[in-house]
């Protein structure tokens, strides 16, 4: 590959911030990953600058209805200990996520059908009178269930799209539609919420140009935050083992690309690269990310929120947790942001 075809591509990108399928495939496969790197860091220094948000991770329930091969909380893990944290656990987590000096809270759980539309609204009411900025990560839902979410106060809402190669899609996530979840996407976005996707990298039938269209398709929502993972083989799971050796860079690759394409959006340095590479989130800030989602669980939980074996810090308070990573972020002259981190949108036209 030429490095002048590498300079060129990388020059549209920060001018145009669009490029065609066959220039980002030209970007996943070129062995020029740091000059890539580079750049996106520098764009992410212009839009968003050098403030990390912080977003405290909850995951109040590892139930799940769906059966995905390749998530450990799918529902046919017998293996798994399952839980479900009641409001006032939740409430609690978030008040001491407040006095940690979080701004932002994260409600993960599985696709659990016992917090319904009065549990989950109670819950929302309850956290936004704590002034966060409040993001809920719940899986697919019913108009009527996020217009409910939306109206109890939540603001964002993230719901990977894993793949958008239908055929990859259905054959890893049994029972489920690919369009239904676009048009989750599209609900989500008809309401108002800052929309989070992103995708799964390294899935077992995955290819690359299907990666291609999964950055073309986050960046036509258009998202507001994106979280690129690193696929980490469960033994829990009917998914075969696959060599994950390269999935860390590649990763990196996809996410800098975004950076490229969207440059104002929040991109998350994601728990699953540190779980690759013991300095993967420092890695990713450093390459275009600007979001770390630390774990403001209870260490007795975050063990059974096992989607992946080998997650980081399952054993760490969350206050450990929270220091640990502001440290970091200050060891590479970074700052841990003070504001609630919404999408500021710049007006590309007139850069």
């Amino acid at each position: 590959m030429s490095i002048n075809n590498i300079k060129f591509i990388l020059n549209k990108a920060i001018q145009s911030h669009i490029l065609c399928e066959k220039e980002i495939l030209y970007l996943i496969q070129s062995k020029e990953s740091k000059k890539l790197f580079d750049i996106a860091n520098k764009v992410r220094l212009k839009y968003v600058g050098n403030g990390v948000h912080l977003r405290a991770l909850i995951e109040f329930s590892n139930y799940c209805k769906q059966n995905c091969l390749y998530c450990g909380l799918r529902s046919d893990n017998f293996k798994i200990i399952r839980y479900r944290l009641k409001l006032k656990e939740i409430i609690n987590l978030a008040n001491k996520a407040k006095y940690y000096g979080y701004k932002t809270i994260v409600l993960q759980s599985g696709e659990d059908n016992y917090y319904d539309i009065k549990k989950m609204s109670k819950i929302i009411s309850e956290i936004k009178k704590l002034d966060f900025a409040l993001t809920l990560s719940l899986g697919e839902k019913t108009f009527e269930e996020y217009k409910a979410y939306r109206v109890a106060g939540a603001d964002r809402y993230l719901l990977k799209i894993e793949t958008t190669d239908e055929i990859l899609y259905h054959k890893l996530n049994p029972g489920m539609n690919l369009k239904n979840r676009m048009n989750c996407i599209e609900n989500i976005k008809k309401l108002g919420f800052e929309i989070g996707s992103g995708i799964i990298v390294g899935l077992p039938g995955q290819t690359l140009k299907s990666i291609v269209k999964d950055i073309i398709y986050l960046k036509s929502i258009p998202v507001d935050m994106v979280g690129i993972g690193p696929f980490i083989y469960n033994p829990d799971t009917p998914i075969k083992n696959i060599n994950s050796k390269n999935l860390f860079e590649l990763s990196l690759k996809i996410m800098a690309i975004l950076r490229l394409l969207m440059p104002d959006i929040n991109i998350a340095a994601t728990t699953a690269m540190e779980t690759l590479n013991n300095r993967g989130r420092i890695i990713a800030l450093q390459s275009g990310a600007n979001v770390i989602m630390p774990n403001a669980t209870k260490a007795i939980y975050k063990k059974y929120y096992k989607i992946y074996p080998g997650k980081i810090c399952i054993d760490e308070s969350p206050v450990h947790c929270r220091i640990c990573i502001e440290n970091k972020i200050k060891s590479i002259k970074r700052y841990v942001s003070n504001d609630k981190g919404y999408h500021c949108k710049v007006n590309l036209l007139s850069q």
